[in-house]
């Protein structure tokens, strides 16, 4: 039995996120770094994962290589989106956004102003992630939070914003300020990437 699943690149660091203001070279060098290093992992959890036997009878909730790759499959590939989606999104001018994505904002969560406070509680109290999702059932906005790069916003909900806590993201310029960091990296935002996302979310 073969596993199906592609091996994947990198993506080009647009190289803005190497001048943002507030988060300095040094830390997104070091961040591209370890995003490389998740596409090297999970590339060798696909190769390795086609050459296990995944029958049934080799398979167990307590201990099975099948159990461990698929789940640390799961943690290499969140990994990996999580990052691009992160380095997508920055090299703007932050600001506010437009159109109806700050219409569903004002909706949910109040103002601009309100949705910013509340993410930054959000990201303040998660140990690895923190996004606003667009709820595709529901139709509504939501700050999520996440420990782990395999802790994804609820199913159906689209990331629009995906904002890292770890400490690799900001220790080098901020140290234990991370509410400076979010500060800063509010100020980096695409709002532009992130409206394409919203109107994707919502067709």
């Amino acid at each position: 039995m073969s596993t199906t699943l592609p091996l994947i690149e990198p993506i080009q660091l647009s190289e803005n996120l190497f001048n943002l203001d507030g988060i300095s070279e040094d830390t997104m060098t070091e961040h591209q770094a370890m995003y490389e290093r998740f596409v090297q992992r999970y590339n060798e959890i696909v190769t390795i994962l086609g050459q296990v036997n995944r029958t049934p009878e080799h398979a167990s909730s307590t201990y099975s290589p099948i159990r461990v790759l698929k789940v640390e499959l799961t943690y290499t590939l969140g990994g990996v989106r999580n990052h691009e989606l992160y380095f997508k999104q920055l090299g703007g001018e932050g600001g506010k956004p437009g159109g109806d994505l700050a219409k569903q904002i004002d909706q949910w969560f109040g103002s601009f102003d309100e949705w910013v406070t509340d993410l930054t509680s959000t990201a303040i109290a998660s140990r690895g992630w923190a996004w606003l999702a667009w709820d595709r059932d529901g139709q509504y906005l939501f700050n999520y939070a996440g420990d782990a790069h395999n802790t994804f916003p609820i199913w159906n909900a689209a990331p629009l914003v995906a904002l890292d806590v770890y400490e690799h993201a900001y220790y080098l310029d901020f140290k234990q300020d991370r509410q400076g960091y979010i500060k800063a990296f509010l100020n980096n935002l695409d709002w532009n990437v992130i409206g394409e996302r919203f109107a994707a979310a919502t067709r």
